[in-house]
């Protein structure tokens, strides 16, 4: 199944430039995933193809009109489902919602700009608002990006190894334990030596014991999430007592 992904913008090229390139565009190209770019300049009516205007009530900035927005999903009906739009107050984006889209055959994304969005745009049109943190960005092409290159990876065949995209940071709601490569050492400072052990029963434990570590000491809140620790993480921690990584993060 190819996941398709539309996204309403007035950047579309911000977005195709992006989505061609490293894993999106090897995994668009493989036809893992489809883009569909709406301009929504091109939903409006007059010569200078004004998307925005003062808001009511008075403030400072501009509002993204609701008209091309609307004109825009009248004129593609087969845009996919969910529209989703990328709001600062909408529900945070996690891993777990990452893989709820994966999930889908399809999903939209509205990108904003100006101070807003017209809020009958959004109750009139929108499924679901999504928010990348508590942080504001000028406009929601980046935040559209990285919703899209968070669920594509997580697609059959859009990563070199199927499997990487299971093994990593909040894949379980934990940390990911820290990685190493050549040289064995580096300045004075070795790798593990657990990970040259070719033990993978083992190392597989000793890397289990470095995110549970790193999840406690730099995001307890994902502990508290799970939870806290089951019988078999207080196990592994006593296995190895120490959080073995080299460097000062953490």
């Amino acid at each position: 199944m190819t996941l398709r992904v539309d996204v309403l913008t007035l950047f579309p090229d911000a977005i195709a430039n992006y989505a061609s390139t490293s894993v999106l565009g090897r995994a668009n190209e493989r036809g893992v995933w489809q883009l569909h770019l709406h301009d929504l300049r091109d939903a409006t009516d007059d010569a200078h193809r004004t998307v925005d205007d003062t808001p009511f009530g008075g403030g400072a900035g501009m509002v993204l009109r609701a008209e091309p927005i609307l004109r825009t999903l009248e004129e593609h009906p087969d845009i996919a489902r969910p529209l989703i739009a990328m709001s600062p107050s909408g529900r945070v984006f996690t891993q777990a919602l990452a893989q709820e889209l994966a999930a889908l055959k399809g999903f939209s994304l509205l990108s904003g700009r100006y101070e807003g969005i017209d809020q009958r745009a959004i109750d009139l049109t929108v499924d679901v608002e999504v928010s990348l943190g508590d942080f504001v960005l000028a406009g929601g092409e980046l935040a559209a990006l990285s919703v899209i290159e968070a669920v594509v990876r997580l697609l059959p065949g859009a990563l070199g190894n199927d499997a990487s995209s299971r093994d990593e940071s909040f894949s379980d709601g934990l940390l990911e334990y820290p990685h190493y490569t050549q040289p064995a050492v580096l300045r004075g400072v070795a790798v593990p030596e657990i990970l040259r052990s070719g033990d993978h029963a083992r190392i597989a434990r000793w890397r289990r014991a470095q995110s549970l570590r790193r999840t406690i000491a730099r995001r307890p809140d994902l502990i508290e999430a799970r939870g806290g620790l089951s019988d078999e993480d207080d196990a592994i921690l006593a296995e190895f007592p120490v959080l073995d990584e080299n460097g000062r993060n953490g």
